[in-house]
């Protein structure tokens, strides 16, 4: 369990890194003069200065960062310096840390379907009677599209979105002959939940038809996943803002920490009753939750909060209004003060979710 949160903080601070290193990639390839650019936070180890940029190691494998000129005072008389580049140089250098962390979460998603020999796919190999006693209009061949008028791509796109449903109907896009149907109002299966003993509600059908594992299959299912887990960031978020969800249900780097031990342990335990490697089927879990929080890093740093990239980017945008207007630029100071009062609600908010972390821990 141990050796499972070491590899946790380690991969998290890798996770970091990269996004940074997408932030100097793409300075440099902008021409922006970067002053240091450091895996590792905390007290230097080594560095060595090449050219203008100080490269350096530092003492906590906990990330890393991109110092760019004139990034953090708004401005400066260098025309090499951020501030001082055209709007969409800085757009696309901004973006690029979001971009590595995508890319990093598609190919770790890549490299774990590489061995897959089949796919499952959202297409009904059985419907039960059940099902039809309840009005069900499905057939076994039919692939389903949409639920709810949400896209699937992946199988288990519809139980996703059938956990979502609410009430004993939903609305189906489904797929006959090469033929489109829209099934409105299919009514849904109640059953119980052994686990739970809760009342649910299910289509009453099964999905066990499979795709033979191309390159091309491979690329589009990593992709559909990398799509999937956007949509899992964003359902989660506007839970959040409509209150489905609380505080108690997020996690911040001490709970992710803890569930990477957990899904490595598990995994583990999964690997020895199957008769293999127990740290390879450790490592297949770890680095699945890995790829998930790569993406989940690249939505939530697009979101416009101050002291994140998306924060910037909207600053970026009202900046070009108000220059448009009044041929004037912002005070960097507005800016400054904006970042740091949002820095500082983020803190707070880590600090919260950190403590409500620990509770869970105990138990409280």
């Amino acid at each position: 369990m141990v050796l499972y949160i070491l590899i946790a903080i380690l991969m998290f601070g890798i996770l970091i890194a990269l996004h940074e290193f997408g932030h100097f990639a793409a300075a440099k390839l902008c021409g922006v003069k970067v002053n240091e650019f450091s895996i590792g936070m905390g007290p230097q180890i080594v560095h060595r200065k090449k050219g203008e940029t100080d490269y350096s190691f530092r003492l906590f494998p906990i990330g890393g960062f991109c110092a760019m000129e004139g990034e953090e005072e708004g401005e400066s008389g260098d025309p090499r310096a951020f501030p001082n580049r055209p709007w969409p140089q800085r757009l696309v250098i901004l973006l690029a840390g979001v971009f590595m962390n995508f890319l990093t979460g598609f190919v770790i998603i890549l490299c774990l379907f590489s061995q897959a020999t089949d796919f499952y796919t959202p297409v009904i190999s059985t419907v039960r009677e059940d099902a039809y006693a309840y009005g069900s209009a499905l057939q076994p061949g039919d692939r389903i599209l949409a639920v709810d008028g949400h896209p699937v791509y992946l199988q288990q796109d519809v139980s996703f979105f059938l956990s979502r449903v609410k009430g004993d109907s939903v609305d189906l896009l489904v797929e006959r002959d090469g033929v489109r149907y829209r099934n409105r109002d299919v009514k849904l299966t109640p059953y119980t939940n052994e686990t739970t003993g809760e009342s649910q509600f299910m289509l009453g059908i099964t999905l066990s038809e499979t795709e033979r594992a191309t390159l091309g299959v491979k690329l589009k299912n990593a992709w559909f996943q990398s799509v999937d887990y956007i949509r899992m960031v964003w359902y989660s978020l506007g839970d959040l803002i409509s209150g489905s969800v609380g505080l108690r249900d997020m996690s911040g780097p001490l709970g992710i920490i803890d569930m990477v031990g957990q899904v490595g342990a598990e995994g583990a335990e999964a690997a020895e009753a199957a008769g293999t490697s127990a740290f390879l089927g450790a490592l297949v879990n770890i680095l699945s939750l890995v790829s998930f929080i790569s993406i989940n890093l690249s939505v939530m740093n697009l979101l416009p909060i101050p002291a994140l990239d998306g924060g910037q980017i909207l600053f970026m945008a009202v900046n070009g209004v108000y220059t448009g207007l009044t041929r004037k630029k912002l005070d960097p100071k507005y800016q400054s003060a904006v970042s740091t009062v949002g820095f500082i609600c983020l803190m707070l908010l880590m600090a919260a979710v950190t403590v409500s972390d620990i509770l869970k821990k105990f138990g409280v």
